[in-house]
């Protein structure tokens, strides 16, 4: 009985593979034709689209061929149109090279009948001069020099006078035309000079800030001087102080330091050294807009920012007592007003009156003279050789090479020689106290050296790790000696040496 419903599940097992397999192989046919009609359908669409595209290309082709015919033939006639014109031009100039020709022929025929007369002319001349000699009895030399020799003696003396009365009047012409040049020059510029001084009055709010800037002991006013360099006299006028040196550097450094420390409050020696910082950085801002400002005033835009710098510094330095800034602006006036009365280049005596005496800016710290280290300084920046030779020769180290080097010289001299702009005496003493702070500063381990009441006293400050307490002794008779060996003074010369050690650590 088993056996009978096993072998029925396999035959029904079997009957049904043999289905499904014939089932499978119906499908898969049917879906084989439903993808042949498919591929079929995209064949005959894609054969449509490409007739399409064929018969576009071809519409197309045709247009293009239609167009580039349209194009040659419009060439073709504009090739026919500029050959005409051509030819016509052709025919135009074989008919001027045939009046060309034409003329030529006929100057040849008119110079060869001009030579004919001229040899004419010639034998004619020379047949009536021998004549002439044999008439005279004289060659043709021997009558030209009897008709020189009577004129010369007829009119020599007459010649003299008149080239000797010519000569005086051209000289009298000439010496009035500078002097009136001169003169409108001078009173078109009509500036104010005041001679530089070597103190400055700083005024107080009240006698109460003058113990507060001494401070106990005096340690305030000593770290302010030091700082500085300036000597501040503290007497008994109100409400005010001096503040004295020889260089006006220094002495606007100290005043602007005072103005900060009152304005502060706190007058102590860490807050002086700090605002004395910023004065000086002040003071370099003030140098560059000074600088700035001569050029502005003068017109001259196209000077480079390093020769403004150089300018500004000008603005403290002073030459016999006045100051150097305003001087060359004084002189690029005039050599201004000079030159165009003179009708030269304006624009290069303007600018050299104004650079004549850059050198000084740098005379301190370089080797050389003031004209010398101009030339070096303005040929590094790029200055054109037009100013550079106008302003070499203004004392007269270098040759007079043109017309606006000798209106510079000019200009330089008429502001230097007018009443009240400058003083020897004055001159003399700023290099007498320049001298002293050089000898000082040339000893080793000497850090800074200033020069105080009015040159009677010189403040030495040294470096403490390079000198000791003895070496201070010793140095400030070595300072002693070579000042008495090389220099010339009334009176005595204090020397002190300051030498000052500091210890700094931070708590954190």
């Amino acid at each position: 009985m088993v056996n009978e419903q096993v072998f029925l599940l396999v035959v029904l097992f079997c009957l049904g593979g043999i289905f499904g397999y014939f089932l499978r192989q119906f499908l898969v046919s049917k879906k084989a034709k439903a993808i042949e009609q498919v591929i079929k359908k995209q064949l005959e669409e894609a054969k449509s689209k490409a007739a399409d595209i064929v018969l576009k290309a071809q519409e197309k082709a045709a247009s293009l061929l239609e167009k580039s015919a349209a194009e040659e033939k419009e060439r073709k006639n504009q090739l026919i149109k500029a050959e005409e014109r051509f030819l016509e031009k052709e025919e135009s100039l074989e008919k001027q090279l045939l009046e060309i020709r034409y003329k030529d022929e006929q100057n040849q025929k008119m110079a060869k009948e001009l030579e004919a007369k001229k040899e004419e002319i010639d034998n004619l001349r020379n047949e009536a001069i021998n004549q002439l000699e044999k008439i005279s009895g004289l060659s043709r030399e021997e009558a030209k020099n009897l008709i020189l020799k009577d004129v010369k003696e007829q009119y020599q003396k007459e010649l003299s006078q008149g080239l000797e009365k010519l000569d005086k009047e051209r000289r009298d012409e000439l010496e009035k035309k500078a002097l009136d040049i001169i003169t409108t020059a001078i009173q078109r510029l009509s500036r104010s000079q005041v001679a530089a001084v070597t103190t400055t009055t700083f005024d107080l709010k009240n006698e109460d800030l003058k113990g507060k800037i001494i401070g106990r002991e005096g340690r305030n006013i000593r770290a302010l001087e030091k700082l500085t360099g300036v000597e501040l006299i503290i007497d008994e006028t109100p409400d005010s102080l001096v503040i004295s040196s020889f260089d006006p550097v220094r002495r606007e450094i100290a005043r602007l330091a005072l103005e900060k420390l009152i304005a502060d409050g706190r007058i102590q020696p860490a807050k002086i050294e700090e605002k004395v910082e910023e004065a000086k950085q002040e003071i370099n801002k003030r140098i560059f807009e000074e600088g700035e400002k001569a050029a502005y005033e003068l017109g001259i835009y196209d000077l480079p920012k390093e020769i403004i710098q150089l300018l500004g510094r000008l603005y403290f330095r002073t030459s016999f007592g006045q100051n150097i800034l305003l001087h060359s602006i004084e002189t690029s006036y005039l050599a201004t007003m000079i030159a165009s009365e003179l009708k030269l280049n304006v624009d290069v005596a303007k600018k050299a009156g104004l650079l004549h005496d850059i050198g000084k800016a740098v005379d301190y710290e370089a080797e050389g003279s003031h004209v010398e280290l101009g030339r070096k300084i303005l040929k590094k920046y790029g200055i054109s050789e037009e100013v550079i030779k106008a302003i070499e020769s203004h004392h007269e180290e270098y040759p007079f090479s043109t017309s606006e080097s000798f209106v510079v010289a000019a200009a330089d001299a008429i502001s230097a020689a007018r009443p009240g702009a400058r003083r020897d005496s004055l001159e003399n003493y700023l290099k007498r106290l320049e001298e002293l702070e050089k000898v000082a500063t040339s000893f080793k381990g000497v850090k800074n050296a200033y020069a105080i009441s009015a040159g009677r006293e010189l403040r030495v400050f040294v470096e403490p790790e390079k000198i000791d307490d003895f070496g201070a002794l010793q140095l400030a008779r070595d300072i002693a000696l070579k000042i008495e060996s090389e220099l010339k003074y009334p009176g005595e010369i204090k020397v002190t040496i300051i030498r000052e050690t500091r210890a700094v650590e931070y708590a954190k």
